[in-house]
């Protein structure tokens, strides 16, 4: 056999062909041999000696599978109306099927010759060409064209009709049974005839099945939607409505092309949703305060589609969790009033995260809301409470790091303090705690009172994650200055004193904090006439850590100081641990058994106030007596020789150690000062790098700058005035409401 280009004969080979393609198109049996002499047969007619045969070739087959097509159309016309999808199905399920043969029959005219003389991708997409008619199309395409000008346009009243009615029966569900394969057949064939299209290749689908489609549907959603809500609460419309839209997403998937699913699904929420929002929004307060979370879920689910509609939604959803927490935290009493606000927080916190995740599948603008809501509640402080979020918090974690936290395991100290850190993120006046947490982490590490280091500083690494290295810098500087500290007592102890031959009356340890890092402050500090048994030590303390640091100048905290104390003149003997202050009183007492207040306070030269606050706390523990019940100068105080304890050993600076509204008094205030000094910083650092800059946009500077806490307008003005004044800025002349740096 040879494939050289011959002279043909045309006709006679047409007719040979003629009869494969009939077999072809109408799935007949083809045997294997003629198969094969007819592909051949295709060639030679594409590559015929003078000249190809191809055109000829393409326009016989054009003109056969035209009368082919016609003829199937007046077979499917005669068979009346009844059941014209049944018919036209069938039809073309056999054509199409034999179409796609018939492409393969004739490959090589497609790929050698039609395809070569085609429009490319790229100039049928930019190109400014006109669609030309006469341009061969590939077999395949052709025969779905033919059957689309000569069965689909002339049926399709017929056609979308028939769908239309066959999908409406399946809405009402009245008895009539749809065979879906057909129906879903008869609308595919509509896409599949535009398949070869580069582009637009379901505009046919679109135009012919899907406007009116979407038009009776909307008609019946409309209907539909109008009878429930006349005659069914708001709980049971949204459930039908779900329901139906659970059903129509079925439909979609079972008849209609992908490309159809959101447009018939925006269709159905037009006429079932948004033409009813305002009876849901009216609903929703109601659903959201009773807390009825199947219709919290079925509302969300039909408000979802659109973000706009969710906001409306949102905001009531926001309202209850804002006023149930304000409500719960009015009810707050007691002492112990960080544990129940924490608590209290956690437990709107969590509630609502779970109702998110289960109802609002999670949904991020929901989170949003809920942060919010908590932002409102942990910051809200009306002026009739005397409870700040910031100090409750901080004496919150003091109380779960402190030896005092009993029953509770590390790792639930650990869960504690990790609701600590949701509830810090959302204070507004994070150096607040800061200042309030630093204080009583100072108290914890100079008393050794932390249950925990390990715990201390997983807390310190939680506050650094949460707000960044500069937040807990001083904190960690509190640290460093104790590991220092023991190595330095160290030193002393096993260098200093041995080398220097010196002997100490007592057990001796000092912890040297660095003034910047340790928020103890001057203020506190007292006159105080140190006892007889202190000096030695202090001295020999004092003369070491001058010959290590020269230039630096030791300040000593008695307030902060304690000791152990043994008491040796009861029937059993007692090892309590006091604080200086009560240590010196006690030790007065070892040569007299009763001494005047006056004389005490004159011999230790303390300040009356210091005097009292210690003296109370020995008599109110019962080591000593007191001849009047309030002590005055003239008050006699007597050691207590029948004092008795279960414990040989206790500690009585508890109640010295609570933060006072003196300290809490002065921790505000030293927050405010720091606020004014942060914001006047600010505000030179802008002025530098703008020069010039109008009011309103230094405020925004301002305003962006300031992450830990938020700064009041006014607190803003005062701080520009004072830098006017201190002429580091200035009004401009031609504009009050300007600034100009002043270099």
């Amino acid at each position: 056999m040879s494939l050289k280009p011959k002279e043909i004969n045309f006709n006679e080979t047409w007719n040979d062909l003629q009869k494969t393609v009939y077999g072809v198109i109408t799935l007949s049996n083809v045997p294997r041999p003629v198969w094969n002499d007819r592909f051949l047969d295709v060639y030679r007619l594409c590559v015929a000696y003078p000249e190809s045969l191809a055109d000829k070739l393409y326009v016989e087959t054009k003109n056969f599978l035209d009368d082919h097509v016609k003829q199937l159309l007046e077979q499917l016309s005669g068979l009346g109306h009844d059941n014209i999808l049944h018919n036209y199905y069938e039809g073309w399920s056999r054509y199409s099927e034999g179409i796609i043969y018939l492409h393969k029959l004739y490959l090589y005219l497609n790929q050698q010759h039609i395809k070569t003389n085609q429009l490319s991708e790229a100039e049928l997409i930019y190109g400014n060409h006109q669609d030309n008619d006469m341009e061969q199309m590939e077999i395949g395409e052709l025969g779905l064209e033919i059957w689309k000008k000569n069965m689909i346009e002339p049926l399709q009243a017929s056609l979308v009709s028939a769908v239309l009615e066959c999908i409406n029966q399946d809405r009402i569900g009245n008895g009539h049974l749809v065979n879906a394969e057909i129906v879903r057949g008869v609308i595919e064939s509509f896409v599949t005839v535009n398949k070869f299209k580069k582009r637009d290749n379901i505009e046919l689908y679109k135009s012919l099945l899907e406007k009116p489609l979407v038009a009776a549907s909307g008609e019946y959603f409309r209907i539909q939607a109008n009878n429930w809500f006349q005659n069914y609460t708001i709980t049971q419309y949204m459930e039908r409505v779900i329901r139906l839209f659970e059903e129509e997403s079925i439909r979609c998937q079972r008849f209609l092309h992908s490309s159809s699913h959101s447009i018939m699904k925006t269709c159905c929420e037009k006429y079932m949703v948004e033409d009813y929002l305002s009876a849901l929004y009216s609903e929703a307060k109601s659903i959201i305060s009773q807390e009825r979370q199947q219709d919290m879920a079925n509302m969300y689910i039909l408000l979802r589609s659109v973000s706009k509609n969710l906001i409306p939604y949102m905001a009531e959803f926001k309202d209850h969790i804002v006023d149930e927490g304000l409500h719960r935290l009015d009810e707050i009493k007691g002492d112990n009033m960080c544990m129940s606000f924490v608590e209290i927080i956690m437990s709107i916190y969590k509630k609502y995260k779970q109702i998110i995740e289960k109802i609002f599948q999670s949904d991020k603008s929901f989170t949003g809301a809920l942060d919010k809501a908590c932002i409102h509640i942990v910051n809200y402080s009306p002026e009739s409470k005397s409870y700040k979020s910031s100090e409750l918090l901080a004496k919150y974690c003091d109380q779960l790091l402190k030896k005092s936290s009993k029953g509770l395991s590390e790792m639930e100290v650990d869960e504690k303090l990790s609701d600590a850190i949701i509830i810090f993120k959302y204070l507004d006046d994070k150096d607040m705690f800061q200042k309030f947490y630093s204080r009583m982490l100072a108290k914890r590490l100079i008393h050794q009172n932390s249950q925990s280091m390990d715990a201390e500083e997983s807390m310190i690494d939680k506050l650094k994650t949460a707000c960044g290295y500069e937040f807990t810098n001083k904190l960690h500087r509190m640290f460093t200055d104790m590991k220092i500290s023991e190595d330095l007592i160290e030193k002393f102890n096993a260098s200093y004193l041995p080398e220097n031959h010196i002997t100490l009356s007592l057990n001796f340890h000092v912890h040297v904090l660095q003034a910047g890092s340790w928020p103890l402050g001057q203020a506190a500090v007292t006159s105080f006439t140190i006892p007889q048994e202190f000096t030695q030590s202090m001295q020999a303390f004092e003369k070491f850590y001058n010959c290590h640091y020269n230039g630096r100048r030791l300040t000593w905290m008695y307030h902060l100081s304690q000791g152990e104390l043994k008491l040796c003149y009861l029937s059993k003997v007692y090892f309590i641990t006091m604080q200086t202050f009560q240590m010196a009183i006690l030790l007065l007492f070892e040569s007299s058994t009763s001494l005047q207040c006056s004389e005490i306070q004159s011999t230790l030269q303390l300040n009356w106030e210091q005097f009292l606050k210690n003296c109370v706390t020995l008599v109110e523990c019962k080591i000593l007596t007191s001849n009047t019940k309030e002590l005055k100068p003239d008050t006699v105080l007597s050691l207590n020789e029948k004092y008795s304890n279960k414990r040989t050993r206790l500690r009585i600076t508890a109640s010295l150690q609570k933060e006072t509204p003196m300290e809490t008094t002065q921790t505000i205030a030293s927050v405010e000062e720091d606020r004014k000094l942060f914001i006047q910083a600010t505000i030179v650092r802008v002025m530098k790098s703008r020069k010039l800059l109008k009011h309103n946009a230094l405020i925004q500077e301002i305003l962006s700058q300031c992450s830990s806490f938020n700064p009041s307008i006014n607190m803003i003005k005062k701080c520009i005035e004072t830098l006017i004044e201190k002429q580091y800025m200035e009004r401009d002349r031609n504009s009050r409401d300007e600034y100009s740096y002043i270099a």
